[in-house]
C-alpha cells in the first residue's frame, strides 16, 4: 500500500475576454455599475441606497488607483492650508469693505 501526497496547487482562471480578445476589467465594470446604478437611485429619490451605491463604486474605482489616493491624501494638508489663507484674505477684504461702508454712511449722516 502506498501513500499519495496531495498537494493543493493554485490554478488561474482561465481568462475571459471580449470580443478584441483583450481581458474584461470585472472591477473597472464593477465600479462604473455601482456609480451608475447609485446615480440612477439618487436620481429616483432613494438617497440612502443611492449613497451606499455610489460610496461603492467610488470605493472600487480608488483600488486600482491606489498610488494616485495615496499621492491626494498625501497633497490634501497643503490645499486645506493654501484655502484657510484665502478664506482669511477674503474675510479681511470684507471686513474693510464693512468698515469702509459704515464711515461712509456716517459722513453722509445715515445710520
Amino acid at each position: 500500500m502506498s501513500v499519495t501526497v496531495l498537494r493543493k496547487t493554485r490554478t488561474t482562471p482561465p481568462e475571459i475576454t471580449g470580443p478584441d480578445t483583450q481581458p474584461v476589467d470585472w472591477v473597472k465594470i464593477a465600479a462604473c455599475g455601482s456609480l451608475i446604478c447609485g446615480g440612477l437611485l439618487l436620481l429616483s429619490g432613494k438617497k440612502r441606497a443611492g449613497l451606499i451605491a455610489a460610496a461603492s463604486g467610488t470605493a472600487l474605482a480608488m483600488v486600482e488607483h491606489e498610488d494616485t489616493l495615496r499621492e491626494w491624501w498625501q497633497a490634501l494638508p497643503r490645499y486645506v492650508v493654501h484655502a484657510r489663507s484665502m478664506i482669511d484674505q477674503v474675510q479681511e477684504v470684507v471686513d474693510k469693505i464693512s468698515d469702509k461702508g459704515q464711515s461712509l454712511r456716517r459722513a453722509l449722516g445715515r445710520r
